[in-house]
């Protein structure tokens, strides 16, 4: 039985067999400490970290290549900015369709520093209102924390309009971008938002383990850095360096999963943002299409003609989620998450939490037709079997 895998959006899978490349490249004919040697071998890694870390700021259409810090995952960006910017008495304006990685940071922000969080509604599909985010405004709100596209629905949410609102008001933007970065073309050079997480493992096709965090030309300034250490720049000083990216990157950087994720943000660059967008939105259309008639089962999230990535949750009539996945995982080798998502909020908009969520099928760039067949062949056999 051959492998189906649709559950990009918790990881891509499978990577370039570039990436693959890189990283044992590394590892086997390198395996030295960026930043840390004058040796040949050291400044061949420091060049492709430097390689790589242009590549990101070019695919994600930023100001320059210090734009980009680089971190362990999305969650890791996100806990730098809502941690290091945060004071005593902010108040922050989020939405009920927010993932864990926004929600966690915030409420333990409630307890240590006091801070202040408003959770706007969203629709059932899971679409925040950006006439909501402006009517949640406080004189002290200091942050707009808001996704760009759901990792439950899809949607994908009006960043723009939401942007606009909060720098109207003085307020600062983070977006969560962990879905959208790599599936869909973007310059957050000029989006009206100041700082954007992303993981480097999913859509941007890099290993497990990376990550960054855009931050806008001066808002440096204002952000604190959550970890102090080695930089391998002006080693004669005991403070961490002020510049970009030293400020934020303390420690050996992970440099196997690094230039991996250089082979994966060559290999965007060279098939096109664009183009692997149009791929994954046809094989969205698609299997928007070959669910609809299947009378066992519901969709979820927003109806065909709102913008998405290729994100769809669906429930079935007779199945748990989990049981469904286990379904089509045994019996179609079909492999796809069912659960809440971390993401309770929209589950919550859906009426799908008591139910134990949805069943939730990623497209991702290697994901073909046959895939998407397959899988509606496959839901069709069990749920109206």
């Amino acid at each position: 039985m051959s492998r189906i895998y649709l559950d990009n959006a918790a990881t891509s899978y499978p990577k370039p067999e570039s990436v693959y490349a890189a990283v044992d490249h590394f590892n086997r004919g390198l395996g030295v400490a960026a930043g840390r040697g004058g040796y040949r071998m050291a400044i061949d890694v420091d060049s492709v970290m430097k390689r790589c870390r242009k590549r990101a700021a070019e695919v994600l259409g930023a100001e320059s290549p210090e734009r980009i810090v680089w971190t362990f995952n999305a969650t890791d960006g996100l806990n730098l900015a809502l941690h290091g910017l945060l004071r005593e008495g902010d108040h922050v304006v989020t939405s009920q369709a927010e993932h864990n990685s926004v929600l966690r940071p915030l409420r333990e922000l409630e307890k240590r520093r006091g801070i202040r969080v408003t959770v706007v509604d969203v629709d059932a599909g899971g679409r925040v209102d950006a006439a909501a985010v402006s009517a949640a405004l406080q004189p002290s709100t200091r942050l707009v924390a808001i996704q760009h596209a759901s990792n439950v629905t899809g949607v994908i949410q009006p960043i723009q309009d939401i942007g606009t609102v909060a720098r109207d008001a003085g307020v600062l933007v983070l977006v969560d971008a962990a879905q959208s970065a790599g599936h869909l073309a973007m310059t957050v050079a000029d989006w009206p938002v100041d700082l954007v997480a992303c993981a480097g493992h999913k859509g941007l096709l890099g290993p497990l383990g990376t990550g960054l965090l855009y931050i806008r030309p001066g808002l440096e300034n204002e952000l604190v850095g959550l970890r102090q250490g080695g930089t391998g720049s002006y080693s004669q000083d005991s403070r961490q360096p002020d510049i970009m990216p030293d400020k934020f990157e303390a420690g050996n950087l992970n440099a196997p999963a690094l230039f991996g994720l250089d082979a994966g943000l060559a290999f965007l660059q060279e098939t096109g943002v664009t183009a692997i967008e149009k791929h994954e939105q046809d094989l969205t259309q698609r299997l928007l299409a070959g669910l609809k008639p299947l009378t066992g089962l519901r969709l979820v999230g927003p109806p065909p003609e709102v913008p998405r990535v290729g994100v769809v949750s669906l429930v079935a009539d007779a199945f748990e989620p989990q049981v469904l996945a286990t379904v089509l995982d045994e019996s179609f080798g079909i492999q796809a998450r069912a659960g809440l998502h971390c993401a309770p909020g929209v589950h919550e908009a859906a009426g799908t939490l008591a139910g134990g969520g949805t069943l939730r099928l990623s497209i991702g760039p290697f994901s073909t037709t046959d895939n998407i067949d397959a899988a509606c062949v496959a839901l069709a056999s069990i749920t109206d079997g």
